[in-house]
């Protein structure tokens, strides 16, 4: 073990060479460390003050390798907004499993950290902007209580990178339960053997999966277990408003975790058709598609499977019956966590129709997503035009009503919705005047305050409230951008 903490070991190159390529970071001239997650890195058993030093800092960009690493680029494919190619780490280097004394096991990732042979022509690098927006958004869906990818560090290169105009090279070094990807699958089944396939398969249910030896059949117990786990996912993103932007199969971890901030934003004003990616021209991604594309995906992953899932009618309906089932597991973890904002703890058969029609009312009256479901749990009605309106007044009645005939005390009720819905979120406008001023201005106050309050979503703090409005004016024309 290394002085700074690194446990780091190699189990994913026991599998066959082609799911990965060993190389090397490329070296960086000058690198500065911007931000550090001593949280994450003290819940790593690593030393936080120790990864601040010159030695630590050389590690975080790749310059030297943390004791133990032997850096990879994996192999992977993807369906890219319908279209399925090979693809693979352009720019990022696996330097292994870090390893708890407790057990867990995490990837430790390198991202922008130079060319691979999966570059495609890019340069292999990454610019502060980007790695800035992915370690305020998973930083933030960790704390609102959604599987993600974490970030460990940003350090900037001291070298620029050339994209439209000339940007601020910097490293991410991202940490999470795995980098498999459904689109890992679709390569093995695309470009390997059988026996491939079983190996990297065998390899997921043992890094992911207890209780798989139990299982009649260990390969649709796998595919049992990611639709699960996406099923839940998904349903907390739609549950806080958060569009992912880009849920191309290489983008769907089989961990379950979220991944890939590219064209990521929350959603400030409720409509089901909100998109924010620069790319996404027809709405394949928009927030109300995201159920139904993690069940397309999922369907491209049991295809995957089918060689060791086996071929028979039988095994063929089992399989199609598990897929088929993502819709009922999302549904029931999206009304659960409905019913939960609501402070309904009991289940009636009209609470769906309850909640459809309070979501029909903020879209009418255009009303914050966030805020809505705050003002609610509250109980301050001012402010929003939504709480004005006589449709509203109705279903408030409604919903008083329906809570009365539950046996829960008002003050749990109230502690509920407050553990349920945040008062804050990363609002667009927040995350890119912090981004901008790193970037143009090199003051990172504005993103160390926006962490600060993001830190914990359900605190209803102070000093909070100055992040709970939405902008003057709609984002309806906010774009984000591919690139991280």
């Amino acid at each position: 073990m290394s002085e700074i903490g690194w446990r780091l070991q190699q189990p994913y190159m026991q599998l066959p060479d082609k799911f990965y390529e060993e190389i090397e970071p490329e070296p960086v001239r000058d690198p500065q460390l911007v931000f550090l997650n001593g949280n994450l890195a003290q819940s790593l058993e690593l030393d936080p003050y120790k990864l601040q030093s010159e030695e630590g800092v050389q590690q975080l960009v790749g310059n030297q390798l943390p004791h133990g690493a032997r850096p990879i680029s994996q192999a992977y494919a993807g369906h890219q907004f319908g279209s399925f190619t090979m693809l693979g780490d352009g720019r990022a280097h696996l330097l292994g499993e870090h390893v708890t004394s407790d057990g867990r096991r995490f990837d430790i990732q390198l991202k922008g950290s130079g060319q691979t042979p999966y570059s495609r022509g890019g340069d292999g690098r990454a610019v502060l902007g980007p790695m800035l927006r992915e370690y305020v958004i998973s930083e933030a869906l960790h704390a609102l209580g959604v599987p993600t990818n974490r970030s460990l560090a940003v350090s900037v290169t001291g070298e620029p990178v050339r994209r439209e105009q000339t940007e601020i090279g910097a490293v991410l070094m991202r940490v999470s339960a795995s980098h498999l990807r459904v689109g890992t699958f679709q390569y093995a089944r695309q470009w390997g053997s059988v026996d491939d396939l079983k190996a990297l398969a065998d390899y997921a249910l043992e890094r992911h999966f207890e209780g798989y030896e139990e299982a009649d059949n260990r390969y649709l117990f796998l595919l049992e277990e990611v639709v699960k786990r996406q099923a839940k996912t998904v349903s907390q993103w739609q549950l806080i408003g958060f569009v992912h932007g880009v849920m191309n199969t290489d983008n769907m971890t089989i961990s379950g975790e979220s991944i890939d901030y590219g064209p990521c934003a929350f959603m400030n004003t409720y409509d089901q058709e909100t998109v924010f990616s620069s790319i996404d021209f027809y709405g394949r991604y928009k927030y109300g598609n995201q159920p139904k594309i993690a069940a397309w995906n999922l369907a491209r992953f049991a295809e995957s499977l089918l060689p060791l899932i086996g071929d028979d009618d039988e095994t063929l309906k089992r399989a199609e019956e598990v897929v088929h089932r993502f819709i009922d597991y999302y549904r029931d973890e999206w009304m659960r966590g409905m019913r939960r904002k609501l402070g309904l703890v009991n289940e009636e058969d009209a609470d769906e129709t309850l909640i459809d029609d309070l979501l029909t009312l903020m879209k009418e009256h255009e009303a914050d997503f966030t805020n809505t479901f705050r003002g609610l749990t509250l109980s301050e009605y001012e402010g929003m035009a939504l709480f004005q309106m006589d449709g509203f007044k109705e279903w408030k009645s409604r919903w008083e009503e329906r809570l009365t005939r539950q046996e829960a005390k008002s003050d749990d009720v109230a502690e509920l919705m407050r553990q349920s819905n945040p008062a804050i979120i990363p609002r667009n406008n927040h995350v890119e005047a912090a981004i901008r001023a790193a970037e143009e201005e090199g003051d990172l106050s504005a993103m160390d305050d926006l962490l600060r309050v993001l830190s914990n979503p359900y605190a209803y703090s102070d000093e909070q409230e100055a992040y709970t409005e939405p902008p003057d004016e709609s984002d309806d024309d906010f774009v984000t951008y591919c690139g991280t």
